[in-house]
């Protein structure tokens, strides 16, 4: 099982600098290390992050949508009403960071790890997972309709409320989930892992979802 790395462990660490200014748009960062700071609505659409690490950043209302991030850390932020929409997030790592009624529609999320977050109401519509894991997390009400999502594990996590509704899977491994809630989009599991027991479980969903008649 991955986990998390330190500030410490970043091949960028040494090189890291504490910002001139808040992030801007159309702004670009390489080896910038944000640390404690509150950019809460902040415009900064268009933004380019490159080996940048955010430490208990305050990202509340935050306007990010169609920013880059590529091989970024990220430990304690606020990501709260943070509009991240058509974000592109390429090698990030997001550790025990709060993400609720957060904006990540029609994004693209690469080799990304979600360590010990809390992702409440958050809008992935129409966005497109590779290679994500979600480890010690809790996810509530998240919406994954019409979303692409390829080779997404989520050890150690609990889902409750998720929303599947026509995304598409393939090697989407739920096997485990410490709880495995989903609130419609049965259908849209082809393509998913599941354990005997979660088979058990979803068998009831499934044959109302398939019309299926058990006598």
């Amino acid at each position: 099982m991955p986990s998390p790395r330190a500030l410490t462990d970043l091949p960028f660490f040494e090189y890291l600098v504490a910002p001139d200014a808040e992030p801007e748009q159309g702004g670009s960062y390489d080896v910038v290390h944000f640390n404690g700071a509150s950019f809460a609505d902040v415009r900064a659409e268009n933004t380019r992050f490159t080996e940048c690490a955010f430490s208990s950043v305050d990202l509340t209302g935050t306007r990010l949508r169609d920013s880059r991030w590529n091989d970024v850390w990220l430990t304690a932020a606020q990501m709260i009403n943070t509009d991240l929409a058509e974000a592109t997030w390429l090698d990030t790592e997001v550790v025990t960071s709060v993400l609720a009624g957060t904006a990540l529609f029609d994004a693209k999320l690469n080799r990304v790890s979600f360590f010990g977050c809390k992702l409440i109401s958050v809008n992935l519509r129409g966005a497109t997972l590779r290679d994500v894991a979600f480890v010690d997390c809790t996810l509530r009400d998240v919406d994954f309709s019409e979303t692409t999502l390829a080779r997404v594990t989520f050890t150690g996590s609990e889902l409750n409320d998720t929303v599947f509704d026509k995304a598409t899977m393939k090697k989407v491994d739920l096997r485990g989930t410490t709880e495995l809630g989903i609130k419609s989009g049965y259908d849209s599991l082809k393509g998913a892992i599941v354990s005997d027991t979660q088979l058990m479980e979803l068998a009831p969903a499934l044959a109302q979802t398939l019309g299926l008649v058990v006598k």
